[in-house]
């Protein structure tokens, strides 16, 4: 997002915020970020070190021996992520494949959604198309199911088209998005195992903060949080392609090697861990971008979405984006500095910086402060 990439004071904490994501650890680190040839270098200068503090003991062979290993593998990490870099970078650039092949959009889901954004949609409309998507038809039934929502505890609904008669059409605009973003979210996120359920909760809470503050302005709630939503399918995209790629890049390495029998490169390959500073580079250089190509491909024309999408990946300035744009830059600072505060990650400084860049007031914040963002609220009558 231009708005805080483009502020020299908010950039950091960007980064920060995303790192997160990814590790503690990582976020620990100062500023979030280091360039892959800073790391490598950094690589480097440790291995130097560490073999002028053995010359002092061993052998000179011995010293070779040690600086040939970390040259190696300090050359082949190099040539490693040198190869995942470019498929990936040829991956994004083809959006129209990552739409259909990866996150296996089906059309009618976006229709969902549109006439969900009319105000003649009714569930005579909506359950053929419910019903042509057996994934979506499962996640409903499972749903009415749960205890909570159950109207009797010993009757189960079988029939998707029982099952939204059940939920209604207004807890299906806050349902539908959930469940297209919780579609396409990666199988899982190794090694940060924990990265896909942030991804998670992070989208929902830019999505209720965004719904939230669209109420107080008297904007649309459900082109507010879809959009909030569906602003990170960058991050999610992003995340699971580099993850994937990397996990079968390195399993089919470690499998040539073994077959070769080349003990050494196996060995080095054994040590190999996928590198945050790559993911995150990705992370901050695509994913507003990716997010805004991704549903301008799902065609919406009446739930406005695409053009709050494109304000945010191209516009710096929160009063020249669309309205629906601005409550989703709102909801992603809050966000932000919600998370980094409960790591003690951000300064009081800091968060006066991030959330004025998008001119948070201070009914704002209470109302986002004082409400539940975690967690949807459906009101089964």
């Amino acid at each position: 997002m231009l708005i805080f990439e483009n502020n020299k004071l908010v950039f950091p904490l960007y980064q920060r915020a995303l790192s997160l994501m990814i590790s503690k650890d990582f976020a620990d680190q100062k500023g979030g970020k280091i360039s892959l040839v800073q790391k490598q270098h950094s690589e480097q200068e440790n291995s130097r070190r560490e073999l002028l503090a053995v010359e002092q003991e061993a052998k000179k062979d011995k010293i070779i021996e040690q600086y040939g290993k970390a040259h190696f593998k300090t050359q082949m990490m190099s040539k490693f992520f040198s190869q995942l870099l470019a498929k990936v970078n040829n991956e994004f650039d083809d959006k129209d494949s990552l739409y259909v092949n990866e996150l296996r959009i089906d059309n009618t889901a976006s229709t969902i959604l549109e006439v969900l954004a009319v105000k003649s949609a009714s569930i005579n409309k909506i359950t053929p198309l419910i019903q042509s998507l057996p994934w979506l038809s499962n996640e409903l039934i499972n749903l009415v199911n749960k205890p909570q929502y159950r109207k009797r505890s010993d009757i189960q609904v079988t029939e998707s088209h029982l099952a939204l008669s059940y939920i209604g059409l207004n807890n299906l605009k806050l349902v539908m998005p959930t469940f297209m973003l919780k579609h396409w979210l990666p199988i899982n996120s190794a090694p940060y195992p924990l990265l896909k359920r942030k991804l998670w909760n992070y989208a929902l809470s830019v999505g209720l903060s965004a719904q939230l503050l669209a109420n107080k302005y008297e904007l649309d709630e459900f082109s507010a949080f879809t959009a909030g939503l569906f602003a990170n399918i960058g991050l999610i995209i992003v995340a699971r392609r580099v993850l994937e790629n990397y996990n079968e890049m390195h399993k089919d390495e470690v499998r040539e090697a073994y077959d070769n029998r080349d003990k050494r490169l196996h060995d080095i390959l054994a040590e190999f861990e996928m590198s945050p500073e790559l993911l995150l580079e990705q992370l901050i250089e695509r994913n507003t971008q990716m997010s805004a190509d991704i549903v301008e491909l799902m065609r919406f024309d009446r739930l406005a979405v695409t053009e709050p999408l494109f304000d945010l990946a191209i516009i710096d300035d929160i009063e020249k984006m669309h309205p629906i744009a601005q409550m989703v830059a709102k909801a992603k600072a809050y966000v932000m500095f919600r998370s980094l505060a409960k790591e003690e990650l951000i300064s009081s400084d800091e968060a006066k910086a991030i959330l004025s860049a998008v001119k948070l007031s201070p009914d704002d914040i209470t109302l986002l402060k004082s409400s539940d963002i975690d967690h949807i609220k459906l009101n089964f009558e």
